[in-house]
């Protein structure tokens, strides 16, 4: 039963860190072990999502629904797959010069198998997920632009 719960603080507008996080169908591009990403149905609110994870060996996919609060929240319910149980979130706090991130993630595999191997290395892998976000933060919005104002549409893309 990994948990992992860590708050960062990021030089990005709440809105340009959700819109990062909320664009699951790019995840393969730079998330370690995503190897695949399909998005089932979207709207504004919420995303159904198959996510294939791959790792040595193991490859599983699963099946999420992610509740979409912009700009500061995004919950994701497991709906099927390898888990038991998965709780995700990501919160997105404004500060005077960027915005802390609250992440937290919980999980259990159904297979002790699966189970023993991310044990072993769960929360070195959960802190490179999260690493891999904000380098993809300075890679699409630059170094930090925490002080440029909101767009008035939604980036599309």
């Amino acid at each position: 039963m990994p948990t992992h719960a860590q708050k960062t603080f990021m030089p990005y507008r709440p809105d340009q860190l959700f819109d990062l996080v909320a664009d699951v169908g790019r995840y393969p591009e730079f998330l370690p072990w995503c190897i695949g990403a399909r998005i089932r149905e979207r709207s504004d609110a919420h995303l159904v999502a198959d996510l294939v994870i791959g790792f040595k060996v193991f490859r599983e996919r699963f099946t999420s629904h992610v509740t979409l609060d912009r700009p500061g929240h995004i919950h994701v319910r497991y709906e099927e797959g390898p888990f038991r149980y998965l709780n995700n979130h990501w919160k997105f706090i404004p500060e005077a010069s960027g915005t802390t991130v609250d992440f937290y993630v919980d999980f259990e595999f159904r297979s002790r198998i699966l189970q023993a191997a991310i044990g072993v290395v769960f929360n070195e892998a959960v802190r490179l997920m999260v690493s891999a976000f904000e380098r993809r933060a300075r890679k699409i919005y630059g170094p930090s632009n925490s002080v440029a104002p909101a767009p008035s549409a939604r980036p599309t893309g």
